[in-house]
């Protein structure tokens, strides 16, 4: 969480000069600030590499051997003028006009020369209109001080940018709740060493968390701080002792895909500044033909889009499921790049549960009969607002092994008010289902008047592979004792003779002669 008042005051301003200046898509605003950054880490890392290169050949620190070649061959090579030390220095006007004629020119040639995110980058468009945003924007890249050393800040400030599209009437965008991410992201438990994939991935929430999960749990406990939110930082990841492994998962460990170019950019950059230097994300419709993956990842975590669909001549002839629902269509391609024994967690909207369809049924029967189905988390309804009223599950799953028992959860609070407002309150499940799902194997499921309980697989068949939770969920009746009919009937008529009482009392004074 982004600490520092006066760094999130000038954020807010600058937000504001966006609107003003004719950019009111928060996504646009965002995207033009990755850009921004992007330039700037660029030439932190660009440097950064250098003077590695340097210290292998063991050569002084101008970086060049005695035959005058450079170890280290920069990508702003023949581009001076495109560092960001050198325009970010000039004047308004001057700044403005050389960053859209010369450097972004420049950011689209970059072709793949140092990450995905610059294969990306050959789409991008400079539409920042006047040098006053363009400096405010640089003025507080330059506050942010980018370096390894200062991760936690990048981070938090770029998800203190992206928190703004979750601001109702900021053209409907919005993301999964950062805490329901974290919730997940530590039920599913990856681990180093492990490939994580997102095959939705948006802005790259799932993966940013389970690079910092992974990270937390091999950094000691001593070095570790929680702000308010829960959130760690200080993540060094001491107790990799595998150099090799640490690599891996800052390189190849992550990958997201989406079909929006856009969002390819920003959740690049979200990892980016999490510290991954090479993010791996792909531009990509992973339900259409162009997607062939099978079997590839470890770990699954992701929010794909509810009540969509897909044109039919589109949809990869891989799914077994008939449909062109494309909440169930991601969830047999979920179980398809899976390899055997990989784990997935998953927000699926109810209807996923409950529908009546062959469609339906088959994707439950995928769960079911083909994976180990471990876990079903009914959410409140108020889990998305101001955004989306729409009622929602997670579900952990793990691909083959035997589902003997699911273990269902009924969430009544997320720690949040479940109105438009969304704010902090005490109620909060989410510790309660950590702990009750890593001692599911111990519940009973004949107790099934309180919030978690298990349900044998046989019962789940024989009623068509329903998952809802109040299709097993006992609700308990308090049971009213009623006074016999002869002792309500006595007490209706002496309360009716009261009332005649007190009708001939008034016909009376009515009737009085006046005095």
């Amino acid at each position: 969480m982004l600490t520092d008042p006066q760094l999130k005051s000038k954020i807010d301003a600058l937000w504001d000069k966006f609107w003003s200046g004719g950019i009111a898509n928060p996504i646009t605003a965002i995207e033009q600030m990755s850009y921004l950054i992007f330039l700037k880490r660029l030439e932190d890392m660009d440097n950064a590499r250098a003077a590695a290169a340097v210290r292998r050949v063991g050569r002084v620190a101008d970086s060049t051997r005695r035959d005058g070649v450079s170890p280290y061959k920069s990508v702003f090579d023949g581009n001076t003028k495109c560092r960001w030390s050198y325009w970010s220095q000039l004047p308004g006007d001057q700044m403005l006009k050389h960053v859209r004629d010369k450097v972004f020119e420049f950011l689209r040639n970059l072709g793949s020369e140092t990450s995905s995110f610059t294969q990306h980058m050959q789409d991008a468009v400079f539409i920042i209109p006047k040098a006053s945003l363009l400096q405010e924007a640089v003025n507080i890249i330059e506050e942010m001080h980018i370096s390894e050393q200062n991760i936690d800040v990048q981070g938090d400030l770029y998800e203190y940018l992206l928190m703004q599209l979750t601001t109702a009437g900021k053209n409907g965008q919005f993301r999964t709740p950062r805490h329901i991410i974290r919730m997940m992201v530590k039920l599913v438990n990856p681990k180093i060493g492990d490939r994580i994939c997102d095959p939705a991935a948006g802005t790259g929430g799932f993966l940013v968390n389970a690079y910092e999960h992974i990270l937390e749990s091999n950094t000691s406990s001593e070095v570790l701080e929680y702000d308010s939110e829960g959130k760690p930082h200080h993540l060094i990841g001491d107790k990799i002792a595998d150099k090799k492994l640490l690599k891996f998962l800052k390189s190849q460990a992550l990958t997201g895909y989406d079909f929006d170019a856009t969002m390819t950019r920003i959740g690049a950059m979200n990892l980016m500044l999490h510290g991954i230097d090479n993010p791996n994300f792909r531009y990509t419709d992973t339900l259409s033909k162009s997607y062939a993956d099978k079997e590839l990842y470890d770990v699954i975590l992701a929010n794909p889009p509810f009540k969509g669909s897909i044109d039919e001549n589109d949809i990869n002839e891989r799914f077994s499921v008939k449909t062109t629902k494309t909440e169930l269509l991601f969830m047999e391609l979920m179980y398809d790049v899976l390899v055997t024994g990989g784990r997935c967690g998953v927000i699926v909207p109810d209807g996923v549960l409950f529908g009546t369809s062959n469609a339906h049924i088959a994707t439950r029967k995928i769960l079911v009969d083909k994976c180990k189905l471990e876990g079903v988390i009914s959410m409140p309804s108020g889990v998305f607002k101001p955004y989306a009223g729409v009622s929602t599950a997670v579900l952990i799953f793990q691909k083959g092994g035997t589902t003997d028992s699911v273990w269902f959860y009924d969430m009544q609070a997320d720690g949040f008010s479940l109105d438009d407002k969304r704010q902090k309150i005490t109620d909060n499940d989410i510790p309660d289902i950590i702990e009750k799902y890593s001692k599911r194997s111990n519940q009973q499921s004949e107790f099934r008047n309180q919030k978690s309980f298990t349900v044998p697989v046989d019962e789940i068949r024989s009623n068509k592979y329903d998952l809802s939770i109040s299709r097993y969920k006992q609700i308990e009746h308090k049971e009213i004792e009623y006074e016999k009919p002869e002792v309500i009937m006595k007490r209706v008529l002496a309360l009716e003779e009261e009332i005649s009482k007190d009708v001939d009392e008034i016909r009376k004074m009515i009737y009085l002669p006046r005095p």
